[in-house]
This record gives structure tokens, C-alpha cells and sequence, in this order.
């Protein structure tokens, strides 16, 4: 990755993240996009990114922007061996400050900034990107162009309750109890967070137990990593894993780690439910 500036103070509630790659994968194949919390918003520098739904080639999308809404799903992500551009991740509110529509709009959809109806400056961002000659001009046409957008942002954002909501959520609180902490019932919280997020509360909940478990994956242990998470045990989270990623815990350390040797034996080490 390429050794960048936090995000702006500014913009923090919005982008979780922002990384600028240059990855030399060795040869052509196929990049796993996991689940999370949040929408995904990628610029790619040398080549239209290229993404499907794992599995499902009818869904391939080509394009100089990429837009990812929440899913529980992996997606494909198709490259040549050399890949450079710049990530972001959006959070609920920043579907809405940024792209200018809630994240239900998007959700479980691949799409582009031309497709999608979102603020011009977004459309012409990936030209300008190009027009860049240095990473730190590229960042800075990014960090500004969503600072501009966020400052000029003039619809509503998420409900506050909601919000809280899907903070409680990922750190893992039941929906029972978040429910009760923010004053509804679970039908009428079920019912804000579809409207505002495009999934259930338990849909947002398992995404962001599987996220919490892929920061720990080759750190520690899978059971102990499938015990801090909240899965019943260890053949739970291969499970979850399976389903959500496509792959086993250990397959998505091999794919992700092919160089270190040493870094977990026993999070690394095959298990008869792997």
C-alpha cells in the first residue's frame, strides 16, 4: 500500500477508509472482496476494475469508479497482475453525504458513478484522478472533492437513533437490546435500518461479527478468535466464513498472506471443519 495521510478530521464520519494501492500481485487472477459495514468506492488508475459476485460471472462489471453497497456476499474482483488506484469506505452516513442517496439505494448492487445517481463532482472525480501525476496530488483531488461534497451536502442524514443503532450493532449488541437502548420495538427498528441500510439488523449484525473476525484472522487462535466474536465455536465461524467470504478462514489467509511464513500456526493450522 502507498503510505498516506489519515483521513480529514472532516470527513472521518463518513470514510472509514482510504487506501492508496500499488499491488504487484505476480499474475493475472482473481482478488476476493469480502463483506463489511460499509460501501465501497473504488478508483482504479491503469485499467477499468473488472468485479462480479464470487461465483456468478453474469454479474461482471467494468468500469473507471466502482460502487459496492452493503452485501453479504463476496465479490470478485478480476485483475491482470498489477493493480493501482485508490479505495474508499463509506460509512451509512457517508452513502448519504457523499454519493447523495441512502445506502438501501445501493445495497447488494455493483455499480458505477455513472450509472448511479450521484453529485456531478463524484462523476468527473475518476477523470480528474488521472489528470493527477503524484500520489499525494491524487489523494488530495480525492480528499478535497468529498470535502466539498460533505460541506455541501443539504439532505437529510440517517436518524440519530438509527445510527446508534448501528454503532451498538457492530460491536456486536443483540437486536433485542439495541431495540430497547434507542426506544423501538424490533419490528420498527428492522424496518428503519432496511430503509436506511438495505439490510436487516441481523443481516448488519452477522456482517460486521464476520468483520470483526477477518481484524483478528493469523492474530490468533480460531477458536479463541470464534469465542471474542460471538460465534457458538469454531465450526460456527468456518461456517459464517464459508458463506460470507466463499472460503474457509485458513484458504483466505493462504490468498491473502502467500509470503509469510510464521504467522499463526494454530489460527493457520486445517481444522476438521475447515
Amino acid at each position: 500500500m502507498i503510505p498516506a495521510p489519515p483521513v480529514p478530521r472532516a470527513l472521518a464520519p463518513y470514510v472509514v477508509a482510504r487506501v492508496a494501492y500499488d499491488v504487484d500481485f505476480g499474475a493475472p487472477g482473481v482478488h476476493r472482496g469480502l463483506p463489511g459495514t460499509s460501501l465501497t468506492f473504488v478508483l482504479p488508475l491503469d485499467d477499468p476494475l473488472r468485479v462480479s459476485w464470487g461465483g456468478r460471472s453474469d454479474t461482471l462489471h467494468s468500469a473507471w469508479s466502482s460502487l459496492a453497497g452493503l452485501h453479504a456476499a463476496p465479490a470478485a474482483v478480476h485483475h491482470d497482475g498489477l493493480q493501482r488506484g485508490i479505495q474508499l469506505a463509506l460509512t451509512v452516513a457517508g452513502a448519504r453525504a457523499v454519493l447523495g442517496v441512502p445506502a438501501a439505494a445501493l445495497a447488494g448492487s455493483l455499480t458505477d458513478v455513472d450509472e448511479a445517481v450521484v453529485p456531478r463532482p463524484l462523476r468527473e472525480l475518476p477523470g480528474r484522478l488521472h489528470d493527477a501525476v503524484t500520489w499525494e496530488q491524487r489523494i488530495a483531488v480525492v480528499d478535497r472533492t468529498l470535502a466539498a461534497l460533505v460541506a455541501s451536502a443539504d439532505g437529510p442524514g440517517p436518524r440519530a437513533e438509527v445510527g446508534r443503532a448501528l454503532a451498538r450493532l457492530t460491536r456486536g449488541a443483540r437486536v433485542g437490546d439495541v431495540a430497547e437502548e434507542v426506544g423501538y420495538s424490533r419490528r420498527r427498528l428492522s424496518t428503519l435500518v432496511r430503509d436506511e441500510c438495505g439490510v436487516t439488523p441481523k443481516e448488519f449484525q452477522r456482517v460486521a461479527r464476520f468483520q470483526m473476525a477477518r481484524g483478528l484472522l493469523g492474530r490468533r487462535p480460531l477458536a479463541e478468535v470464534a469465542a471474542r466474536c460471538g460465534y457458538s465455536d469454531q465450526a460456527h465461524l468456518s461456517r459464517e466464513w464459508a458463506a460470507l467470504a466463499g472460503c474457509s478462514p485458513t484458504t483466505w489467509l493462504r490468498e491473502e498472506f502467500p509470503f509469510v511464513q510464521d504467522r499463526d500456526p494454530a489460527a493457520e493450522a486445517p481444522s476438521e471443519h475447515d
